[in-house]
């Protein structure tokens, strides 16, 4: 179990950064997002220039935090940190899938409003992918170390 569990999060150092310039939806005639595609890395570009604190809270919850855990989970799987970082590292895949949730509500307000147009993406799907991977491989780390 732990060599499947490995492989899984080592694809996720690549399939994360994939999910993050990965069209999350597109948009025509919304506030902020003049883009015709919308990715996580265009939106806290265009978050920075518009909302500062809230593109730093877009970036550590989507960026930085799946990040982290992934390379925390692959040093606990080879040895390099105790298992008794596991549990820190549960809590921060929850805040990553706090930003999926963000992501859907934006989607379902804007959807709601009925100005413009916003149809979800592949890059959505691939990142709430990500996430949930993210969240097995380390409930899969813990029950083979047991």
């Amino acid at each position: 179990m732990m060599k499947l569990a490995r492989l899984l999060n080592l694809a996720l150092l690549v399939l994360f950064p994939i999910s993050w310039f990965a069209p999350l939806a597109r948009a025509g005639l919304l506030p902020f997002f003049g883009l015709s595609e919308m990715s996580v890395v265009s939106a806290v570009e265009t978050l920075i220039e518009t909302d500062l604190f809230l593109a730093v809270v877009v970036a550590a919850f989507a960026l930085v935090a799946p990040l982290v855990k992934v390379l925390a989970v692959a040093a606990i799987q080879f040895r390099f940190f105790r298992r008794g970082a596991l549990d820190l590292l549960d809590y921060l895949g929850k805040l990553a899938m706090a930003d999926v949730f963000l992501i859907a509500v934006y989607v379902v307000v804007a959807k709601g409003v009925g100005i413009g147009r916003i149809e979800t993406a592949w890059g959505l799907y691939l990142f709430t992918f990500c996430v949930i991977a993210s969240m097995v491989v380390t409930h899969m780390t813990k029950r083979a170390l047991r």
